[in-house]
């Protein structure tokens, strides 16, 4: 095997193994459901860990860790958070649509992370990644209630706090480490 060779296997390898990770990261995530009184959907580490997928991962193996996961919930595996319908069932839910934005937000978040590397760049990356989450989850609960006003009141507004937060701990957890020498 050439050492070209054996860098694109490892590099398909390392990017199968934080695939299947990431995917574990966001089943976890969801564990960590807390009700908010007056919305169905409740706070959980779900969003920090989508955009982290997409700027530690890149947009594609992101998203890729992304789609894993929604497959395992939709076939019954025990992922979603415990708050709420099992299987598929989740998907048509009102939480439905922040899960099905999943994909596209941590490749929004890779694909901007990679383009913007600094500090700033890497908060813009979280901040478009979770923006993405909500613009699917608000569709979703706009369907649901009939209502644009009650969908964002239920599913933006009491959120919004920590989520910025998760934006910050996203650019800082992000942040490229420079090689180490090997001695």
């Amino acid at each position: 095997m050439t050492s070209l060779t054996s860098v694109i296997a490892r590099d398909r390898q390392l990017s199968v193994v934080g695939v299947i990770g990431f995917a574990a990261t966001m089943a976890l995530a969801a564990q960590i459901a807390i009700p908010i009184p007056g919305t169905p959907v409740p706070f959980t580490l779900q969003p920090l860990a989508v955009v982290l997928a997409g700027m530690m991962l890149g947009p594609a193996a992101g998203a890729a860790s992304m789609v894993l996961y929604l497959l395992a919930g939709a076939v019954g595996l025990p992922v979603f958070s415990p708050i709420g319908a099992p299987g598929i069932l989740r998907l048509l839910g009102p939480t439905g649509g922040y899960l099905l934005s999943a994909p596209a937000a941590a490749a929004i978040a890779g694909l901007v992370a990679r383009r913007a590397p600094a500090f700033g760049g890497r908060l813009l990356a979280a901040f478009l990644g979770i923006a993405t989450l909500y613009l699917g989850g608000v569709a979703q609960l706009e369907l649901l209630t009939g209502s644009l006003e009650r969908a964002a009141a239920m599913g933006s507004a009491p959120f919004i706090f920590a989520d910025l937060g998760k934006v910050v701990v996203a650019a800082i957890v992000s942040q490229p480490r420079a090689p180490r020498a090997l001695t």
